[in-house]
């Protein structure tokens, strides 16, 4: 199966006012391993600041264009990722940031008020 783009909602059950991101690439040597980046993320001072450091804008750049992810915290709507393109990945991992061809991982935990809210991994080949 061939994906085009990526739709995702993810619901708020409650308004937040801290988040707090880890960011994880792995990858794959004889099993998935640290590659370049392990950083936390303070996602409201990340979004109210434009003094982004650049690894926050690399990885903000993923998801600003094509989320409603665009003003600081509080947040107490639906989280929307929508048509997240194949193409535009493409252009941050290989003209951006030349990564080499490989398996890789990215794995984020969303953490709020110090309580685990959610995990990611997303999985894909650089090639």
């Amino acid at each position: 199966m061939s994906l085009k783009y990526s739709f995702l909602v993810g619901g708020i059950l409650a308004a937040f006012h801290v988040v707090h991101v880890n960011v994880a690439v792995l990858k794959r040597f004889n099993g998935y391993k640290p590659f370049l980046y392990n950083t936390t993320i303070d996602g409201c001072k990340c979004l109210a600041s434009q003094k982004k450091n650049i690894l926050h804008n690399f990885f903000y750049s993923f998801i600003s264009q094509v989320s409603n992810l665009n003003h600081s915290c509080p947040y107490d709507h639906d989280i929307i990722l929508d048509k997240l393109t194949i193409e535009f990945l493409n252009y941050q991992l290989v003209d951006v940031l030349p990564a080499p061809e490989g398996d890789y991982a990215v794995f984020t935990n969303w953490y709020s008020s110090g309580n685990s809210r959610a995990e990611i991994q997303v999985y894909g080949t650089l090639s």
